[in-house]
């Protein structure tokens, strides 16, 4: 998690962190499953910037998802819970 005044600038700051991520993985013989990644944009903001941001792990992008499930809460890119909700 990460945060940034711009998708531009979040994307920066992914790429330098997961730059960091990978070559400690690599250097402790591990390797991070890019097809188990994702990345969402998290904001409560109207943007008129982009709202795509690439990312790449082990040089694969990772999807861009608007919801996530994590230790069995279903977030959405604006944390309304709405399909948490949904689904419980």
């Amino acid at each position: 998690m990460l945060r940034a005044e711009s998708v531009g600038e979040a994307e920066n700051i992914a790429k330098v962190e997961l730059n960091k991520i990978t070559k400690w993985a690599r250097d402790n013989k591990l390797r991070f499953n890019e097809g188990k990644s994702k990345v969402m944009l998290l904001t409560r903001r109207k943007r008129k910037d982009k709202k795509e941001i690439a990312v790449y792990l082990n040089n694969k992008a990772i999807p861009q998802v608007n919801s996530l499930k994590y230790l069995g809460i279903i977030f959405d890119y604006k944390l309304t819970f709405k399909e948490h909700k949904k689904y419980g």
